[in-house]
């Protein structure tokens, strides 16, 4: 009996959120290619990103696709400045630009899909 409680209680220990910090050490930064750092990573729904950045000279944008890809913003988007943000992921597709159509094209965007979490 103990064994099988001990095998449940380590399933929802697993599933629990994941804080990514974004850009590791460099940050929401132009210097690295954002779409390269989310590469490999396994995104669930409620998982949390960590966005620090230089907010004299950036921001992240929640967009939708069609902002995405235009590097606009897009009706509805929310727009964070502070330098710190974090946001959680929702199921399905996540898009985040900068708010700067040639600073997003220039590699400060990211598509993440966000599957469900293993049971």
């Amino acid at each position: 009996m103990l064994l099988q409680f001990q095998a449940i209680g380590s399933r929802t220990l697993d599933s629990k959120p994941v804080t990514y910090h974004v850009g590791d050490d460099d940050g929401w930064d132009l210097s690295i290619d954002m779409q390269s750092w989310a590469r490999g990573k396994k995104f669930h729904a409620g998982d949390f990103l960590v966005f620090e950045y230089d907010d004299q000279r950036f921001d992240v944008v929640l967009v939708n696709e069609e902002g995405f890809d235009s590097c606009s913003v897009n009706d509805g988007a929310k727009v964070l400045d502070s330098g710190n943000d974090k946001v959680q992921l929702v199921f399905g597709a996540n898009y985040f630009i900068d708010s700067v159509s040639n600073i997003c094209s220039g590699g400060m965007k990211m598509a993440i899909n966000a599957t469900a979490r293993p049971p």
